[in-house]
């Protein structure tokens, strides 16, 4: 279960899952911007929030050490990334 991850919990779990996102492997292999815009893509708007999660989830950190440390690089590949 992806509420099993740190950062994530039932809410983030449901809009993952409703992107098609429904394991720990698959979020791993795609990677916190390009499953953010797969939640995008499905019709939902996300807040940065689930971006700042889905990132510490991956990493062991928490979201908002990921909200002020990394935001400006998570942002820019946000950008670059269709």
């Amino acid at each position: 279960m992806l509420r099993n991850l740190r950062n994530l919990g039932p809410a983030s779990e449901r809009l993952l899952n409703r992107a098609g996102i429904t394991s720990e492997l698959q979020l791993r292999q795609i990677g916190s911007i390009k499953a953010y815009r797969a939640v995008q893509a499905s019709g939902q708007k996300p807040s940065l929030n689930l971006l700042w999660a889905v990132e510490g989830a991956l990493t062991g950190q928490a979201w908002q050490t990921i909200a002020q440390q990394d935001r400006l690089s998570l942002l820019l590949a946000l950008e670059q990334t269709p």
